[in-house]
């Protein structure tokens, strides 16, 4: 990564962490909380804002809006602790008991909660897992003609699988259902000549879902039902199992549901048809949800509905509180476990061919489930939300918009959920959320209040000190006809054009305040006979309108600065004391603005007597020190007058080690050496009298002409060096590539004719033709 993108990314970084903690601010600051005209308006715009219902509040008398504040700016402003209306959240645990190892896991059962619009509040949830709790067992077995095998065997493993269920749970239930698909085209074989079952064992009639047998304990009865079950046969690969789900968990009545823990066992071996493929077979109407199992429980009407979606599934089995367990053979379970994903609850097990291990599944599926445990919501009312953190017995994990979980809890194990509630709005009515663990028949209800009016003190119909209106919080609700802060005026809004320039057509209190017996009441931050006048607009100094106090006062938006302050923010100080030395502004090099100097272009300082790129006192007085001192220089002829105030001392060299000399040249190359003291003793002030001390000039450099013509010798024969190694470079080059093209010459084999030309004459051999010796011998 570049310099430019390293600085990008930091940026990034800065920008989200300034981000973060603006949002993790706390919503207590006082600027957050904006004017409202209401009570109700008031306590619905943010949680830390209050209202004073206190009929003379001072705060008032500009504008009513000005009653909603925060607590502390109502006491400050003066209106009574008593009087203010804040309200806060509160939570009640109206049901908390814990029952034996037979119920009872979820605590507590029930909650009442009043909250604030903008306002959260928590809670704990308790969940203990039970020792052994019943459990309901529907077998749901796809009849198609690929899972013949399967039947078989299922029909000896009836006793097995309610041994099964008696072990792990202690009073367990055992149902049994089939299904195929709709037995119609293109999805069922309904005539004979498309059957493949042989002649020998006849198919049994395709249905979208058969309810064999209701729930019950009786292994021996289930048994019965297996063995005298009929594999049947569909057309397409898909099977029609969402069908017979959806009917198993709407019809509880016929398959005998408790309330308990319900599991469905879905064994199949190929994939399922899913919402929009009834419209294969002519089916367009959407599935309903009911249940229409008729005297034979059958599906009566799976020609009539098309295939549940995967969403509409979830929703039916989360309301049945039915955890499915997916028994599939292997090709399909990459595709069930997609599925399981969208299912709360479900898991998926690979089923053995022959469907041996069902037993071993379900002991398997049960434990997984029952060690997990998941606490869900019901639907929220708009303007609600809610998350759930985990406490699982490590570190708590991070707080989920719709579920939490946790995996491997032990029997007796206690988790815990932190549940937090926040309401955005007013809710009007109570409002009823429940919470529940995904499989277990058991809900924690909880009863929410988000109420929309203030629980004011200062409620009164017909009051006095309204004139006849209502009193509301404080705040007079005047009847038709009167309007004021009192109800104190009659007639419509705007009297005499009080309100608004004359002449004028733009609103009164130019749409910002309040036309109230033809003078403009303003909310906080205007002000103005019209409420034209914005009093935080003022420029501000060090964060202060206009400076503050002490060097002005903001007036309809501007600055008026107090006698000896200027500027538009009355930044700028108007006292010139600060720029002037020795009676000179600024040394000269600049003028005064705001009791500061600004300096010419070179100059620095505070009164602008530094020049950094300005020549030095060691080049300006060169030409003085050479005159006075040698007579010579450019300055011989006229050197009093030009050097005049300048004290000179020459005294023999050498000159003292360490000192701060000038080393200049002079035009004729000579090396003058001396030192430059101020008069007054300060060597870094600039202008005035200066003492010179010179020691002998150095002696300049002489050029000796034979040392000129050494060198001039050695450049010219460096020169021809130089030349003459690259022409034997050149040529050594060149001789090389000769010899090296020489021997791939000698190299070369190809022959020498060209392989492209074809000759132009044609050779033609009679074959009948013998020859002169043939034929002289054939003569012999």
């Amino acid at each position: 990564m570049g310099r430019g993108g390293l600085l990008l990314l930091l940026l990034l970084l800065l920008l989200l962490m300034m981000m973060m903690m603006m949002r993790a601010a706390p919503s207590g600051a006082e600027g957050s909380c904006r004017p409202q005209p209401s009570c109700e308006e008031c306590i619905s715009s943010h949680p830390r804002c209050a209202w004073c219902e206190e009929p003379e509040f001072p705060g008032g008398a500009q504008m009513e809006t000005s009653r909603c504040a925060p607590r502390a700016a109502l006491e400050r402003a003066g209106c009574p602790p008593s009087a203010i209306v804040d309200p806060h959240g509160s939570l009640r645990v109206l049901r908390d008991t814990e029952k034996g190892d037979g119920g009872g896991q979820l605590r507590p059962h029930s909650v009442e909660m009043e909250l604030r619009a903008g306002e959260e509040l928590n809670f704990t949830v308790r969940f203990r897992r039970a020792r052994a709790v019943p459990v309901d067992l529907y077998f749901l077995l796809d009849l198609s003609y690929s899972m013949r095998d399967d039947l078989r065997l299922l029909q000896r493993l009836g006793t097995e699988l309610l041994h099964a269920l008696h072990n792990a749970s202690s009073a367990a239930r055992i149902g049994f259902g089939s299904f195929v698909d709709k037995p119609l085209l293109p999805f069922s074989a309904v005539t004979p000549q498309r059957s493949p079952c042989p002649a020998a064992e006849p198919c049994a009639p395709p249905a979208a879902f058969r309810h064999l047998l209701p729930l019950t304990n009786d292994s021996a009865e289930f048994q019965r039902r297996v063995r005298s079950q009929h594999v049947s046969a569909n057309m397409d690969a898909p099977e029609g199992g969402f069908d017979a789900i959806v009917q198993v968990a709407v019809c509880q009545e016929h398959i005998g549901w408790r309330p308990v823990r319900r599991l469905l066992l879905f064994a199949s071996d190929d994939t399922f048809h899913t919402a929009g493929d009834g419209r294969l077979g002519g089916i367009a109407r959407p599935c309903d949800g009911r249940c229409h199992l008729d005297v034979h429980g059958e599906y009566s009407s799976s020609h009539l509905y098309d295939y549940p979606s995967v969403g509409h599934l979830a929703q039916v089995l989360s309301a049945a509180d039915i955890l499915p367990i997916f028994a599939v053979t292997a090709p399909v379970v990459p595709v069930y476990r997609e599925l399981s994903r969208l299912i709360p609850g479900a898991v998926v097990g690979e089923l053995r061919e022959d469907s041996s291990n069902v037993v071993q599944l379900i002991t398997d599926a049960y434990e997984s489930l029952t060690s997990t445990v998941e606490l869900r919501h019901s639907a929220l009312p708009p303007g609600l939300s809610l998350s759930i953190q985990p406490h699982c017995g490590g570190p708590p994990g991070p707080p989920q918009p719709h579920s939490a979980r946790c995996t491997g809890v032990g029997i007796n194990q206690e988790v815990t959920f932190t549940v937090r509630v926040r309401a955005d709005k007013c809710l009007g009515r109570p409002q009823r959320v429940g919470l529940r663990v995904v499989g277990v028949p058991e809900e924690l209800t909880l009863l929410l209040h988000v109420p929309c009016t203030c629980p004011c003190a200062q409620r009164r119909g017909g009051a006095a000190i309204c004139r006849g209106g209502d009193l509301e919080c404080g705040v007079c609700r005047c009847p038709s006809g009167r309007r004021g802060r009192r109800c104190e005026c009659e007639g419509p809004e705007e009297v005499g054009g009080g309100c608004r320039p004359q002449n004028s057509t733009a609103p009164p209190c130019s749409g910002r305040g309040r036309c109230v017996c033809g003078s403009c009441l303003c909310p906080p931050g205007l002000s103005g006979r019209y409420c034209q006048c914005e009093e935080g607009a003022c420029e501000r100094h060090e964060g202060l309108p206009c400076g503050g106090e002490q060097r002005g006062e903001c007036v309809c938006g501007r600055c008026r600065c107090r006698p000896g302050f200027g500027g538009r923010g009355c930044g700028c100080p108007l006292e010139r004391d600060g720029c002037v030395r020795d009676g000179t502004e600024c040394s000269g090099n600049g003028r005064c603005e705001c009791g500061r100097c600004r300096c010419q272009s070179g100059f620095v300082g505070a009164l602008c007597e530094r020049c950094p790129n300005c020549a030095g006192r060691c080049e300006r007085l060169r030409d003085c020190a050479d005159c006075a001192a040698f007579g010579w220089g450019s300055l011989r002829g006229n050197c009093s007058q030009v050097c005049n105030g300048t004290a000179l001392r020459v005294l023999p060299p050498p000159a003292p080690p360490g000192a701060a000399l000038c080393r200049e040249l002079s035009h004729d190359g000579r090396v003058l050496v001396f030192r430059v003291g101020a008069g007054d003793g300060d060597e870094d002030e600039e202008g005035g009298d200066a003492v010179i001390t010179v020691w002998a000039e150095e002696a300049p450099l002489q050029q000796s002409p034979l040392l000129v013509a050494v060198v001039a010798a050695a450049v010219a024969v460096g020169l021809l060096l130089m030349a003459a190694w690259g022409r034997v470079s050149v040529e050594l080059h060149d001789r090389r590539e000769f010899r090296r093209f020489e021997q791939e010459r000698l190299r070369a084999t190809w022959d020498q004719d060209n392989p492209l030309f074809r000759s132009a004459t044609t050779t033609t051999v009679n074959p009948n033709y013998l020859g002169a010796d043939s034929a002289a011998g054939s003569l012999q």
